[in-house]
């Protein structure tokens, strides 16, 4: 089959990755060789491509192709996730735009609507992730609402709450009132917003004089008082709340309010009498130290309420707008409310005043445009403490690694700090409650199915009927499924101790991002642990944010996010992906550049122009050449090592940096020095053949780099593969064992003394260039003293275009010289220069190298440095020293000889 003259990824990608497929090569199924396996971070079912999945599958399957390189069972598992809130707010949306309202329909009629739609939508991403090249095993595909990860999710929540550890409360939660549900805390994202801090009036109730009011005055208290009565000064961000308030609190030990004990104050507008209640919790410094206490509304307020007794009263609807146990503006929405009311309280001359104030918001992690309400919810809840008491050790006695590990910190503190997790959400597309009440909902039990929720409920009252009971409305947090799915894909909560989950669990590596380390992979470690008595991976890598060149993170509003099929258009699949590679380094935000797709294109373009070189080349059963011989022994030494060297970087999970490794290995030294090593010279215009020996060997050193660049570019290295030898239908690159030995004490000489070829075959070359002398002209090289380098003679003289290379005791007058080291080179240039240009360029070289030595000199001549500097130190200053002497007296003799001409 021949080869193209150009590499074009489309001719390439498509083919190769339907015969994978065909010949099921990402397929995986139990057997004696070690398993590898990962479980991909489910994308929600009706998402699409984004640069964020991009980096973190090209980095899994990266990390898969290696380990079925090495001879391991790879198994990349792929699915989807159900979504809950943007799933459904998907389908909402949907309908109204057909005059549909959800509440409109029965929950079977809206689930009908919102399977429809994610049959139509979902699984798109799961089909752009072959075209970046993913080798999921496509037949495991799983879905978080499939029937097996549904009857796992069921499984547990009832096993959970026969345990004790799942409950239900009234309860202070986090509510969205666009999704309408209860978010739980690490579904808030905190903004720092530049607000307004409110002072409003509360006038004391019924006090028109104080008697002893100098004396309270004298002793700290600060009384305010005008024209209509005493009044105490609230400061607040949401003065939209005070329809809320049943106290005023103040803390009992602070001055300035000892005047307020025992009275009552007016609520502003709502001219609401309240009680002033005294507790500690107030802080004295905040403010005007008098706390409104809203208990439907906040938090704390809450707790105080609880405390003190307090009347509860919500003034806002489930959709943020004033409810109608507001005495005013009813129906009006919470941020409308806040204008209005502010303008109210000023003209009705309750405002003391309004500062400017920075405090923290929190916003939805899936509406970020929507401020979080505290809202009193009757909710189901997990208890957290028994998780983090057993997902804590695993990470921080290392068992399990992070990677950075700098996020062990994180998760410590998380767990440390824990609270209990609200499990349920106001939606319909999830998986529903398996909660069944009766007897007017004042009793309830839970049961995997209504058959048995029906048996149990009429063990404790014969005369429930199935016609009694009502299955709870809620559905469950959609994390509430993927903290199961290391378990559930490989069917270990239904079927413990199959054959799969034996095998496959715990899984290899986790590769995901830092944001859901609290959302997904801590509570995954909670999950095996309780499930499967151990944690779920061995490793997790942290990926880091994909940012634009700017620093900026990307997305649609700044629209700075690139499409990643556009790019795979434009690139190739191979190309995006080293561009991802290039700037990924583990757990740092990526810069990425579009720039450096094109590196990987360019890169792409250098293996095949590389490839065809090679095989273009006429092969004869001839002697093998010297300069053949140091070659291929050189590269083989040089493969060894950077093998080792990649292997180390993966164990480290630096995979950019491995990627590096084996990109210089092939552009640098293969393409650049050992390719030029062993080319067959041209005899009049004629190509000569190559010896076969180094030949075969430079073929079987591409295959090894082509399988070392397999994981990170999948389908050039399959196309070159291919070409490389005849192949049997169904063999592939990525079944091709990389086998290759450690590296030697000899390989590490060898390669110091190439280092050092290399730099007198460039100092030839520089001499060329500097002194205008034509690439095709042979030149002889002096060696001043002793030839170190004898052994490579063969390869300098072809690499430098040399006639011979002599040793000498002084080097030719008209020679340009240059330093390897310790040993002076020269080059005799003849007539073919311009004395005077060149002693004076060398006399400028020697006023350089004097005042170099001049620092050096004085530096050492310090007592106090070179009695405290280190000993290191101290000898490479020393090292300079001796350099920079020998250098000039070069120099000097060759500007001597030069005047001397």
């Amino acid at each position: 089959m021949e080869l193209a003259s150009k590499y074009d990824p489309k001719e390439v990608e498509a083919k190769w990755y339907q015969y994978w497929l065909d010949n099921k090569l990402f397929s995986s199924k139990p057997d004696g060789r070690e398993p590898y396996t990962i479980v991909i971070p489910p994308p929600n079912v009706t998402g699409v491509l984004h640069m964020g999945h991009m980096l973190n599958n090209t980095i899994q399957d990266i990390l898969v192709r290696r380990a079925r390189m090495e001879g391991k069972n790879a198994c990349w598992v792929p699915g989807t996730d159900h979504a809950s809130i943007a799933t459904e707010a998907k389908v909402v949306k949907k309908l109204a735009s057909e005059g549909i309202k959800k509440h409109d329909l029965t929950r079977e009629q809206f689930l009908e609507h919102a399977w429809d739609w994610t049959h139509e939508h979902g699984g798109i991403i799961l089909k752009q992730l072959r075209r970046l090249g993913a080798s999921c095993d496509w037949d495991r595909t799983a879905f978080t609402m499939d029937e097996k990860r549904s009857e796992s999710v069921i499984k547990v929540f009832v096993d959970l709450y026969n345990k004790g550890l799942i409950y239900r409360g009234l309860r202070m939660v986090n509510w969205d009132p666009k999704a309408l549900t209860a978010l739980s805390t690490e579904e808030v994202i905190y903004k720092e917003e530049q607000s307004h801090l409110f002072h409003l009036k509360y006038y004391v109730d019924g006090l028109t004089a104080i008697d002893n009011e100098e004396t309270l005055k004298a002793e700290g208290n600060i009384i305010h008082k005008d024209e209509k009565g005493y009044y105490a000064v609230v400061a607040t961000t949401r003065p939209e709340t005070i329809m809320g308030d049943t106290a005023m609190c103040i803390n009992p030990k602070d001055p300035k309010n000892q005047w307020l004990k025992g009275r009552k104050v007016i609520v502003p507008l709502v001219n609401r009498v309240i009680p002033v209640i005294e507790d500690r919790y107030v802080d004295i410094e905040f403010g005007t130290g008098c706390l409104k206490v809203t208990p439907a509304h906040d938090t704390n307020d809450y707790m105080l309420g609880k405390t003190h007794n307090l009347e509860t009263i919500d003034v806002f609807n489930p959709d943020g707008s004033i409810s109608d146990q507001s005495p005013i503006y009813v129906g009006m929405d919470r941020m409308d409310c806040r204008k209005q009311i502010a303008k109210d309280l000023q003209e009705a001359g309750l405002m003391e005043k309004i500062e400017d104030y920075t405090n923290k918001v929190g916003y939805s992690e899936r509406n970020p445009d929507t401020a979080i309400e505290p809202r009193l919810s009757l909710q189901w809840f997990l208890k957290m403490q028994h998780f983090a008491d057993i997902a804590l050790p695993p990470v921080l006695n290392g068992e399990m690694k992070f990677y950075p590990q700098k996020y062990v910190n994180t998760y410590k503190n998380w767990l440390e700090n824990i609270q209990d997790w609200c499990i349920s959400r106001q939606l319909w597309w999830g998986h529903r409650i398996p909660a069944y009440y009766y007897n007017n909902n004042d009793d309830y039990v839970v049961a995997e199915t209504r058959d048995e929720a029906l048996k149990l409920a009429q063990q404790k009252d014969p005369k429930v009927t199935d016609a009694d009971l009502r299955q709870d409305e809620d559905a469950l947090d959609t994390w509430f499924s993927s903290w199961l799915w290391p378990i559930s894909l490989f069917d270990g909560i239904n079927n413990p101790g199959n054959e799969e989950i034996k095998y496959y669990y715990p899984t290899s590596d986790l590769v995901t991002a830092p944001d859901i380390i609290f959302f997904w992979v801590a509570r995954m470690i909670m999950a095996g642990e309780e499930y499967m008595g151990t944690f779920p991976f061995k490793n997790v890598y942290f990926t880091g944010i994909v940012r634009d060149k700017l620093g900026r993170k990307m997305s649609k509003s700044l629209g700075n996010s690139p499409d990643p099929i556009e790019l795979i258009e434009k690139f190739g699949a191979d190309g995006v992906r080293m561009g991802m590679m290039l700037s990924a380094p583990a757990g740092n935000d990526i810069l990425f550049d579009e720039s450096l797709c094109e590196q990987g294109r360019n890169f792409n373009n250098k293996i095949w122009n590389a490839f065809r070189l090679v095989k273009g080349w006429k092969v004869a059963d001839i002697k093998q050449s010297e300069a053949g011989k140091i070659a291929t022994s050189w590269f083989e030494a040089k493969l060894r090592q950077t093998n080792a060297e990649v292997d180390d970087l993966f164990k480290k999970y630096r995979i950019s940096e491995a990627l590096m490794a084996v990109y210089k290995l092939f552009w640098d030294e293969f393409s650049s020095w050992y390719l030029e090593m062993v080319k067959p010279a041209y005899v009049n215009g004629e190509a000569q053949p190559i010896d076969k020996q180094t030949y075969d060997k430079t073929l079987e050193f591409f295959e090894i780099l082509l399988k070392m660049l397999h994981p990170f570019m999948p389908f050039i290295t399959e196309e070159l593969w291919q070409h490389l030898y005849d192949r049997k239908e169904g063999e592939s690159i990525m079944r091709d064992k990389l086998e290759i030995s450690a590296p030697t004490a000899a390989d590490n000489t060898l390669s110091a003394q190439i280092e050092s070829v290399k730099q007198i075959v460039s100092g030839v070359r520089m001499v060329r260039s500097s002194k205008n002398i034509a690439p095709k002209e042979q030149l002889e090289l002096q060696v001043v003293g002793k030839n170190a380098y004898a052994a490579f003679d063969a390869v300098v003289i072809k690499m430098a275009n040399l006639k011979v290379i002599n040793v000498v005791a002084e080097k030719d007058a008209t020679a340009s010289a240059f330093m390897v080291g310790t040993d002076e080179f020269a080059v005799p240039v003849g007539d073919m220069i311009d004395v005077e240009a060149e002693i004076a360029k060398m006399e400028a070289q020697l006023q350089h190298l004097e005042g170099f030595l001049a620092g050096v000199k004085k530096k050492l001549s310090n007592e106090r440095f070179v009695a405290n500097a280190p000993e290191a130190v101290v000898a490479l200053e020393r090292k300079k020293q001796s350099d920079s002497e020998e250098k000039i007296a070069a120099l000097k003799e060759s500007i001597a000889a030069l005047r001397g001409k």
